[in-house]
Parts: structure tokens; sequence; C-alpha cells
């Protein structure tokens, strides 16, 4: 609940961003369980108009943001003749950073994928918002300058990923207190669809193997991510930005029950972990209700039906691309600007069927060399837009010279 200039108290207003995806959805899951503390006050969404017409249709937003004019006439004739056709509806980047900006916005749940979240996050950053991160790239790419538009802005940030809400919750409320209660940090990993399959099938590994993930109903790209790890090495240069954390406290252990979703080791040799299902709505909920706790959705643990937790460290044959976290964080300034940008094109390029498995990390890496050493500093979001932009060209360019194998 917020509270109005007069004292009354009020639900909190949020905009959510990306709304027809899995994060979104599971984000109006959550608000639909409390009424009473949320209203839905904007929507986004890309290419599912008749989904995001739908949303519209049960929540009613004030706002309702879409990529081009096109799809601004056929959301607005879905909309005509019902409760909804009062939303206004904003087109593009532009429209997008209106609303996470937008004066009456408490929340953005920021779950655009992709480089094309940065600017409204950094428009909710700036605007000084409750901003639920969701969106890799406001870290990975936006880094120093994503964090000083947080600083300037007052924003309150909230990690929204599984496994940095997990690091999130085990630390006390005050950031001032994190340097001297952290030894460092462990983000887990369920090693993904491939974590038990010989290496010498990785050639002949398909996109409908790559996209089945076994315990999380994910998107198509995040599930690739997963199933090489690179979502493993783009949430260790996050944790680096959201903990202040130098890269080598920040360890990464595979643990397919996806059960503890991440670990702090405090300064006494204590381990604090967060556990429960594997079900987004636990940490979208508590983001959304920071420092208090709601009910989510999920299903509670049954510890009578565990038959055992497992780790082990992550193969480097398997997962080759996790240590180009550690090289980019370690590099020069925009190398994690790089490495986000091919690693979208080169997978894109293995969903299409014009690259192999292996071929993404080998388009990641000869990306990061073709491109290594070329950065000047970074100042602004015209710079790492820049940035992204010539590293997708080298990328493409990488990628067209590769077939599948």
């Amino acid at each position: 609940m917020m509270q109005t200039s007069e004292g009354a108290a009020r639900p909190q207003r949020v905009a959510v961003l990306g709304s027809t995806g899995s994060i979104g959805v599971s984000t109006l899951d959550v608000i639909a369980r409390h009424p009473e503390r949320f209203e839905v006050f904007g929507l986004s969404a890309h290419r599912r108009i008749d989904d995001l017409a739908a949303q519209c249709l049960a929540v009613k937003p004030r706002v309702a943001a879409v990529p081009d004019q096109e799809a601004r006439d056929a959301l607005r004739r879905r909309l005509v003749g019902t409760p909804a056709a009062r939303t206004e509806i904003v087109v593009g980047s532009a429209g997008l950073c209106q609303l996470a900006a937008a004066p009456e916005v408490d929340s953005v749940m920021a779950a655009i994928v992709g480089a094309a979240g940065l600017a409204p996050c950094l428009a909710a950053a700036d605007a000084g918002k409750r901003l639920l991160l969701a969106n890799k790239e406001a870290l990975v790419v936006g880094g120093a300058l994503f964090m000083a538009s947080v600083r300037r802005g007052g924003a309150a940030l909230v990690p929204i990923d599984s496994e940095h809400s997990a690091i999130f919750q085990c630390l006390p409320e005050d950031p001032s207190r994190w340097p001297a209660f952290i030894d460092h940090i462990v983000l887990t990993a369920s090693g993904g669809p491939f974590r038990t399959i010989g290496l010498e099938a990785f050639d002949a590994i398909t996109p409908a193997q790559a996209v089945a993930h076994p315990n999380w109903v994910m998107g198509r790209k995040i599930s690739v991510d997963s199933a090489t790890m690179m979502n493993k090495a783009l949430e260790v240069i996050e944790a680096h930005w959201l903990f202040g954390l130098a890269p080598d406290d920040i360890r990464v252990v595979i643990h397919p029950q996806s059960i503890i979703h991440s670990m702090v080791v405090c300064r006494d040799a204590s381990v604090l972990a967060q556990l429960g299902t594997p079900d987004m709505r636990v940490p979208i909920a508590y983001g959304l209700a920071f420092p208090h706790r709601i009910d989510s959705g999920a299903a509670r643990l049954d510890f009578t039906k565990l038959a055992s937790l497992s780790f082990e460290p992550p193969d480097p044959r398997r997962f080759p691309g996790l240590q180009l976290a550690y090289d980019v964080l370690a590099g020069p300034a925009g190398s994690s600007v790089v490495l986000n940008a091919a690693n979208e094109v080169a997978v894109a390029a293995f969903l299409d069927g014009q690259v192999g498995f292996r071929q993404i990390h080998a388009i990641n890496v000869e990306t990061l060399a073709r491109l290594g050493g070329r950065h000047t500093k970074i100042d602004s979001l015209e710079d790492l837009l820049g940035l992204d932009a010539s590293a997708r060209r080298e990328a493409a360019a990488v990628a067209h010279r590769y077939r599948p194998c």
C-alpha cells in the first residue's frame, strides 16, 4: 500500500513492461491476488497484441505501450466499444519511457527482454521509481551508467531474477551493511537440459531440445541461455553491479533440483540460502511487497518429498560461456555490452536454424575478439546503444560465415 498526500492508504500503482511474457503474466497473476494492495497503471507488449488486448480488457490500465503505429491501430480496434476503450496507447521507445516515468506510477516491473528494455529502465531509475528488475540488460549493458541513474533518481532497485532475489532476501535491508556482511555469494544453476548428455552429442542439439528446460517455464531465448549457461554468465555480471562485489566473490555451482535459488556466505562462515519451489511468482511477490511478504500463489515446498539436494561444479567443456562473464568484467569498458549483443544475435541465429548449438559460444568469442580494445568511455545511453549496434553487426557478420554442423 502507498500513502496519499493526505495520509490515506491507496493501492500501489504498477507499470508492467513486457506484460505478455512469462514474467509479466506471472506479475499480473500476483497482482490479481491482492487487488487491495496493487493497481495496474500500465502495460506494454511488443508482438503479442492479441494477448495485450486481453490483458487490457481484464485490468483496464490507464496506459498501454506498443512498438509502432500499426500495433497501436491493431490494439485500438480490439478495444473499441469495450470498457478498456479509454486506455491511452503510446508508441515506441518514447512511449515506454513515458509510461515508466509517469508521475502516477509507484513501481515498474521491468520485464522486457533484450536491450530494448534499457531506455525505460533508465527512465524509471531517473524518475525515482521502485524498479523491479527482471531485465538483465539494464545491468549487463547499462552497468555503471544505470547504477548512476539509480543513485541520481533515488530509485529503489529490487532484483526479480530468482538468483538475485534469493541473494537480496538473505541480506540486511540496509545496503550499507552488505560489505561487512558478505564473504562471497554463490549463484545456483540448474545445468539446463544438457547437463548430463555426452559432449559428442552437442553438435546435433536442436532448438526444440534447447528450449525444453527441465525445471522452469521460460521464453525461448532465455531457455537457450540456460542451456549454454550464458544466463549464469550474465547473472554474474548483474550481481557485480547489484551487490557491489568483486568478480572473485561471485561463484557459481550447479544445483539440478532448483530448490536453493542462491546463497550468501557470510564473514563468519555461516551460509544463508533462500529455498522454494521453482516459481517466479515468489520473487515477484517479494519485489512488489518488499520489505513485506504476501501470498504469491506458488506451491509450498514439501521437505518430506525431497529426495536429495545435490551440487556440482560447472564443467568448462560443457559450459564455456560462463568464463566470459569474468573475462568481460576484467576487460575494457563496454565489453559486457558486446557480449550481450553478440549472444542475442547468436541465439537468434541458432533458433532460426542458421547456426549450430556450439557455434553460439564461438560467435560470442569471435565478436569479443574483433571488438576488443576498441571501446571508449561510455557516458550516455547513445554511447551504449551505439556500441550495442556495432556489436550486433559484427556478430551477424560472424554468424553468416557459420553453417549448422
